[in-house]
C-alpha cells in the first residue's frame, strides 16, 4: 500500500467510538496466542522431522557399513585387509554417500535448532507480549470507564441539582399560597422571601452546575477520551510492531536453516517489511467512521411551578452568595492552573522519553514507560477538571455580578464540629451534635451552620479579644432573630422582650439562656458557650408573684424570654441569705432548693422527688443539665430545671458584715408564655419541662415521610406518604438526610421528611 501524509488518529476521527475500537483492539492481541501457538506446532513438526532425518541417517549408515566391503571391493576381494581399508577410506560414491549422510545428521541438528529456535526466540516472546499488552489495553477500558462513570456523575450531579432546584420552587410557591391565607400574613410573608432567597441561591448553583457540566463533557469528547483512543491506537501499532521484529526473527531463522530457499524467504521478509503498522489502523478506520454528533449543551430548564428564565439572580442576598463561591474558586485557581501547567510538562517529557525509547535511543521497557505516562494522565486529568470547574464558576459569576470580592473581608473558616449548643450567627439555629458540622471563624468567632457558610456576608472585623467576640455574637444573634422575626434587633436583657404577636419567633432567641434560676448559685454552671434546649432553664418570676405555668401548658407559639446573664452579680455571690438570716444549712455549707414539678426516676442514680419538696443541692448544674440533690435521707439527680435553687450559703464573716444581696429576679420562669398564668392557672397539674437526656444515653430520633419519593441510585431509599425512618444524620446543607430502615442507611431528600 502507499504511504500516506498525515496519519489520522483514533481520537480526531472516531470521537467516542472507544468501545468498538477497544474490542477491535483486543481481537489483536488475541490473535498473538494463535501465531504463537502456529510457531509452536511448527517446532513440534521440525523437531518431528529432525527427529526422522536422524533416524534416517543412522539407518543407512547402518547399510552402508554392512555392504561397503561389496561395493568397494566385491564379495571375494584379493587384497589384504590393510589395502581393503585404504580402499575403503578412498571410495568415490562411498565417501560421496557418506557425506551425503553426514549432511543429512548436520541437517537434522539444524532442523532441531530451529525447532528450539521457534520456541524460545519466537512463540514464548509472544505469549509474554500477548499478556502485557492484554493488562496494557484493560487498564485503558478501566480508564474509558472511569472517565464515562465521571461524566455520568456529571449528569446525574446536574440532575440532582435540577432536582433541588425544583423542590425549592416548589417550596416557594407553597409558602406563596401560605401568604394567601388569611392567618399570619406578616410570617407567611417573611417565610416567602426567606424561600425566594434559597431559591435563587440553589438556581445559580444549578446554572453553575450546567456551566460545569457542558465544560467537563467538551473535554470529555474532545480531550479525554481522544487522548485515550490515541494511546489505545499507539498500543495496537505497538502491538504490530512487535509482531513485525518475531515474524522477521522467525524468517530469519528459517533463512539460515534453508539456504536453498534464499530467494522465497527474501520475498516473504520484504513482505513483512511492507507491512506498516499504521495501515491496519487505516484499514480499520475506513470501515467504522459513522456519523459522528456531539451532545448539545445543556440548557436551563425552568421549574414547572416556579417559571422563569435563565438570567442569574443579582440581588443583595444572591451576591453574599455568589461573592463566597468566587471568592474560593479564585483562592483556588492560581494554584490549580500552576499544577496542572507542571503536571503537563511532566506528560510532555515521558511522550518523548517514550518517542526515544521506541526510536531506538534510549534503552528502557516500552511498556513500562507507557503505564508511567498513562498514570500522569489519569493526574493531569483531574486537576485540569478541577481547574475548568474554578475557572468556569469564576467567569460566569464575574460576567454576572463582576468581581465581588474586591473590598471584601471574608471570614476565615475552619470546619468544626460542635460538642457544646452554639447558635448560628446567621439563622439563628442550633448547630449541635456529633453530625452537625460547621464553621468558626479563627479571627472573629462567627458560627454557622455547613448550610450557611457561603451565605455569610464578607464582613469579618479581623481578629477580635475575647470580650470583642462576646460583644459581636450577641449583635449577629440579635440580628439574626429580627431578620426572621423572632423578637426585633437590640432586645437586650433587663425586662421582659417585647414580642412581635404577627411574626411568631422561627428560631431560639439567643445563646444566652437562663441558667437554672435567678439566684447566685447559677454563677457555679458554665456560661462559656450555649446550651442544648434540654439544658435551657426557666427563669424565676418576680417576687410574690403566682407560680408560672409549666411549658406544657403554655398554648400559642412558644416565646422565651432571656434573663440577665448571671455575670452581673458574680461579685455578690459572698452576699448573706435571704432577708439577713443564716439558717444551719447555710452556716453548714449547703445549699438549699424547692422542687417547681414533681419529678420520676426513669434511670440510674436519679431520684423521685414530688412537687414543692425542699431540697439540699449536693453538686450544682456543670452544663449537663442535671444537678445531684438530696432528699431527706436519699440522694440523686433530677433535671436542673425542675429545681427552684435557694440563695448560696454565706459566710459567717459576710452575715455580720451585711454582704449586699443579689436583687431577685424579675423575669417569668416560664419558656412558654411571656404572660404570668391567669387565674386559675395555679390550679391545672403542673407538668414539668423536657429533659435533657443524660450523657451516654441513646435516643433514637424518627423521621416521616411527606411526600412518595422514587430512589434515583442505590444509595437512596425510595419513600412512602406517612412512612417512617430512624433519623441517622441530618442535613448537612447539601439537602440530603441519612435515614435507617430495614437495616439499611441511604439518603433521602431533606425537604420530603419531617421530624416525629
Amino acid at each position: 500500500m502507499a504511504e500516506v501524509d498525515g496519519v489520522p488518529t483514533f481520537g480526531a476521527e472516531l470521537k467516542d467510538g472507544f468501545k468498538p475500537a477497544n474490542a477491535w483492539v483486543a481481537n489483536g492481541i488475541a490473535w498473538l496466542d494463535e501465531i504463537q501457538q502456529f510457531y509452536r506446532e511448527r517446532s513440534a513438526i521440525e523437531k518431528e522431522y529432525s527427529a526422522k532425518l536422524r533416524t534416517l541417517a543412522k539407518k543407512y549408515y547402518e547399510k552402508k557399513t554392512r555392504k561397503q566391503a561389496s561395493l568397494s571391493v566385491g564379495d571375494t576381494p584379493t587384497m589384504t585387509p590393510g589395502s581393503l581399508e585404504r580402499a575403503l577410506r578412498h571410495s568415490a560414491s562411498l565417501t560421496t554417500w557418506a557425506t551425503q549422510l553426514s549432511t543429512l545428521e548436520a541437517r537434522a541438528d539444524e532442523v532441531d535448532r530451529y525447532g528450539n529456535d521457534l520456541v524460545n526466540r519466537v512463540a514464548i516472546p509472544l505469549q509474554t507480549l500477548s499478556q502485557r499488552f492484554e493488562e496494557l489495553r484493560k487498564r485503558h477500558a478501566e480508564y474509558a470507564d472511569k472517565l464515562e462513570k465521571e461524566r455520568d456523575n456529571s449528569y446525574a450531579e446536574l440532575r440532582k441539582q435540577k432536582a433541588k432546584y425544583d423542590t425549592a420552587c416548589q417550596e416557594v410557591e407553597s409558602k406563596r399560597k401560605k401568604t394567601e391565607s388569611g392567618f399570619s400574613q406578616a410570617k407567611a410573608q417573611s417565610n416567602y422571601q426567606q424561600q425566594i432567597h434559597e431559591m435563587n441561591n440553589v438556581k445559580n448553583t444549578y446554572i453553575i452546575a450546567i456551566n460545569i457540566t457542558n465544560k467537563q463533557k467538551e473535554k470529555y469528547y474532545h480531550d479525554y477520551i481522544p487522548e485515550v483512543m490515541d494511546s489505545l491506537q499507539d498500543l495496537s501499532e505497538f502491538r504490530t510492531l512487535k509482531l513485525n521484529g518475531l515474524w522477521t526473527l522467525a524468517s530469519e531463522l528459517e533463512k539460515g536453516m534453508l539456504t536453498s530457499s534464499t530467494g522465497m524467504i527474501s520475498t516473504q521478509t520484504q513482505e513483512i517489511g511492507r507491512n506498516a503498522p499504521h495501515l491496519d489502523s487505516m484499514m480499520y478506520m475506513r470501515h467504522n467512521i459513522g456519523g459522528f454528533q456531539e451532545p448539545p449543551d445543556k440548557v436551563f430548564e425552568p421549574s414547572p411551578v416556579w417559571h422563569d428564565d435563565d438570567t442569574m439572580v443579582v440581588d443583595d442576598p444572591a451576591k453574599v452568595y455568589l461573592r463566597n463561591v468566587l471568592n474560593k474558586s479564585k483562592g483556588q485557581l492560581g494554584d490549580l492552573r500552576r499544577e496542572v501547567d507542571k503536571k503537563r510538562r511532566e506528560v510532555d517529557n515521558v511522550k518523548r522519553l517514550k518517542q526515544r525509547v521506541r526510536d531506538g535511543t534510549e534503552k528502557k521497557d516500552e511498556v513500562l514507560v507507557v503505564g508511567q505516562l498513562f498514570a500522569m494522565q489519569e493526574e493531569l486529568h483531574s486537576l485540569d477538571r478541577r481547574r475548568i470547574t474554578a475557572e468556569v464558576e469564576t467567569s460566569t459569576i464575574t460576567s454576572a455580578v463582576g468581581d465581588v470580592t474586591l473590598g471584601a473581608k471574608s471570614h476565615n473558616f475552619k470546619s468544626q464540629t460542635f460538642k457544646i449548643p452554639t447558635n448560628c450567627d446567621l439563622c439563628g439555629e442550633r448547630i449541635w451534635g456529633l453530625s452537625a458540622k460547621g464553621f468558626d471563624c479563627r479571627d472573629c468567632g462567627y458560627t454557622c451552620h455547613s448550610k450557611c457558610e457561603m451565605k455569610v456576608p464578607a464582613e469579618c472585623p479581623g481578629e477580635q479579644t475575647k470580650e470583642e467576640r462576646k460583644k459581636l455574637k450577641q449583635e449577629r444573634q440579635e440580628a439574626a432573630n429580627a431578620l426572621v422575626g423572632g423578637r426585633p434587633a437590640g432586645g437586650g436583657s433587663g425586662g421582659s422582650t417585647p414580642q412581635v404577636a404577627e411574626l411568631p419567633a422561627l428560631s431560639r432567641s439567643n445563646t444566652m439562656n437562663s441558667l437554672s434560676s435567678g439566684y447566685a448559685a447559677s454563677a457555679h454552671r458554665s456560661i462559656s458557650g450555649p446550651l442544648s434546649p434540654s439544658e435551657e432553664t426557666l427563669p424565676e418570676e418576680p417576687s410574690g408573684g403566682p407560680r408560672p405555668t409549666p411549658p406544657a401548658a403554655a398554648a400559642g407559639a412558644r416565646k422565651r424570654i432571656m434573663a440577665p446573664p448571671p455575670a452581673a452579680y458574680i461579685s455578690e455571690l459572698p452576699g448573706s441569705a435571704p432577708n439577713g438570716s443564716g439558717g444551719s444549712a447555710a452556716a453548714a455549707g449547703e445549699q438549699k432548693g424547692k422542687m417547681l414539678y414533681a419529678f420520676e426516676a426513669n434511670g440510674e442514680g436519679e431520684l423521685s422527688v414530688p412537687d414543692g419538696r425542699d431540697i439540699v443541692i449536693l453538686e450544682p448544674d456543670t452544663g449537663s443539665g442535671w444537678i445531684k440533690v438530696r432528699a431527706g435521707y436519699k440522694e440523686g439527680l433530677v433535671p436542673a430545671s425542675y429545681v427552684e435553687v435557694g440563695p448560696a450559703p454565706v459566710p459567717l464573716a459576710a452575715q455580720t458584715t451585711g454582704g449586699s444581696l443579689r436583687p431577685a429576679s424579675t423575669y417569668s420562669n416560664n419558656s412558654g408564655s411571656s404572660s404570668v398564668g391567669g387565674p386559675g392557672a395555679g390550679a391545672a397539674k403542673k407538668k414539668g419541662p423536657a429533659v435533657a437526656p443524660r450523657r451516654g444515653a441513646k435516643k433514637l430520633r424518627y423521621v416521616e415521610a411527606l411526600y412518595d419519593y422514587a430512589a434515583q441510585s442505590d444509595s437512596e431509599h425510595s419513600m412512602a406518604e406517612g412512612e417512617r425512618f430512624v433519623l441517622i444524620k441530618e442535613d448537612p446543607g447539601d439537602g440530603w438526610a441519612e435515614v435507617e430502615k430495614g437495616g439499611m442507611t441511604k439518603s433521602v431528600p431533606a425537604s420530603y421528611v419531617q421530624a416525629v
